[in-house]
């Protein structure tokens, strides 16, 4: 077979394989929806309700950088099959060169086949809480806080605050952030799609530098993420399924916070499933930021028990504290093992500085 049948074998396997997965992923329907939203946000009148205009040009600019890299590429194939049909052998080399860079290409764009989830696409509410063992387990609860808003900077990640609780002596006993924005590196996914690997109990063992000793301790943080679900047809929850309890906010949160009643918790009665946000300024802000909020939890214990609906959940069975997913030992020696995964390093100072992303695609390969 000389160069140019075979640049022509490469080339039709990369149209086969280029097919599929164009198909498994939608983006035929993708495109279809993008250039809807073009149209839409193209008219003037969009601008009278401006959360309406801000969210879709949001979905627009996020569908873009999600669409566009596979329509170069599908221009790109088809100019190669007619620069084929035109061609003699002293071209085999540099067509070698552009078929090569084509199929890198694809490889890249197919990683998106990891995020075929219901909410892989989905922004992010990231929640952490310090386990038993007083300041020493809400270090550690710190230190995990510092190191994803690290990745969030290197990713290019938006990280908003939503409530945070700091610790006596260190560190935080508990803190939420929502993450949105799509990860650089991670085509096809939101915020959720790559971080749900980290959800669960995260354990770290090192010399305390809260105890007089200086002795061995082990501390735990429990990491939850959950997918942000606005809209209420997502995840259906009867209202006859919820208490709804009203309180005092206490804490900081700027003039007017701690002036009435504001503060929210709901419980979702079937799963005993609470949520209680204090921080946004109004009662009608931290409410709806709590069912948000709870159409998340609910939703990632629906992927935990594998339930088709919510009536189908049970109390008590979502991960919680009982998956611990991830050590981090930095004496005797250094490691930070995974143990779904066996994936491991001995580079602690960088995992915890943000660099968590082999972590992440060896969970999303498995």
């Amino acid at each position: 077979m000389d160069g140019m049948q075979e640049i022509e074998k490469r080339l039709e396997s990369l149209k086969a394989e280029f097919a599929k997965v164009y198909e498994r992923l939608k983006i035929a329907e993708k495109v279809q929806r993008l250039k809807k939203l073009e149209e839409e946000v193209a008219e003037p009148e969009i601008w009278r309700d401006v959360k309406v205009a801000t969210e879709k040009n949001q979905e627009l600019a996020s569908l873009s950088d999600e669409v566009q890299p596979w329509v170069m590429l599908e221009t790109q194939i088809n100019d190669m099959g007619e620069l084929i049909a035109m061609a003699d052998d002293s071209l085999t080399t540099e067509m070698d060169g552009q078929l090569t860079a084509m199929e890198s290409e694809l490889d890249g764009l197919k990683k998106a086949l990891r995020f075929t989830g219901p909410y892989d696409g989905s922004d992010a509410i990231l929640r952490i809480t310090s386990g038993a063992g007083g300041t020493e387990a809400m270090d550690w609860a710190g230190m995990l806080e510092r190191m994803y808003r690290r990745f969030a900077e290197r990713q290019g990640l938006k990280m908003a605050l939503i409530e945070r609780v700091e610790g006596e002596e260190a560190g935080i006993k508990t803190a939420v952030y929502e993450l949105s924005g799509v990860a650089e590196g991670y085509t096809g996914a939101g915020a959720y799609g790559v971080l749900k690997s980290e959800h669960g109990v995260h354990r770290l063992v090192r010399l305390s530098p809260f105890n007089a000793n200086n002795l061995r301790q082990t501390s735990f943080a429990l990491i939850e993420v959950l997918p942000v679900i606005k809209a209420d047809t997502d995840v259906q929850i009867d209202e006859k399924d919820l208490r709804i309890d009203v309180y005092h906010s206490g804490g900081h949160g700027g003039q007017g916070v701690n002036t009435t009643d504001s503060a929210v918790r709901i419980t979702h009665l079937p799963t005993n499933t609470v949520v209680a946000i204090q921080n946004e300024r109004s009662q009608h802000q931290n409410k709806e930021k709590a069912m948000e909020i709870l159409r998340g939890k609910l939703a990632q214990m629906q992927i935990e028990q594998h339930a088709a609906s919510l009536s189908e959940l049970r109390a008590g069975e979502s991960a919680g504290w009982g998956q611990q997913i991830r050590n981090y030992v930095m004496q005797p020696y250094q490691l930070v093992k995974d143990t779904r995964t066996g994936h491991e390093t001995s580079d602690v100072s960088a995992v915890l500085d943000g660099k968590i992303g082999e972590f992440i695609d060896a969970y999303l390969e498995r």
